[in-house]
């Protein structure tokens, strides 16, 4: 069983950054491939960005490509969304999940999920 606990989230202007974070509990971190989805209210939940075991390979939405940046802290147990010109449809709650496996490329991939985190983006 892996446990994800995400922080970071709260109100920004548009424009702004911020910096989640997802801290996991998994004795083999680094073997799972990590990613972070965002669902707005009244909506799907979507993909926006993921990371492969190592670090070596990201993914991005096209919606957050050149402005979202994901990252990885093995020995820390932690994957990070750095969030940059950040606009009012960023606004959503923001999840981590962790993939048993080197890839995350939908929401159909994740087999561990944390509970979320409220970005707030405002115009």
């Amino acid at each position: 069983q892996v446990q994800l606990v995400e922080s970071g989230g709260r109100l920004v202007q548009a424009g702004g950054s911020l910096r989640l974070s997802c801290a996991a509990s998994a004795r083999t971190f680094s073997s799972y491939a990590m990613g972070w989805f965002r669902q707005a209210p009244g909506k799907e939940r979507d993909f926006v960005a993921a990371i492969s075991w190592t670090g070596g390979n990201t993914y991005y939405a096209d919606s957050v490509k050149g402005r979202f940046t994901i990252s990885r802290d093995n020995a820390k147990n932690t994957v990070y969304l750095q969030m940059n010109s950040l606009k009012p449809e960023d606004t959503a709650i923001y999840y981590c999940a962790a993939a048993r496996g080197p890839s995350i490329r939908n929401k159909y991939d994740p087999n561990y999920w944390g509970q979320g985190t409220q970005v707030t983006v405002s115009s």
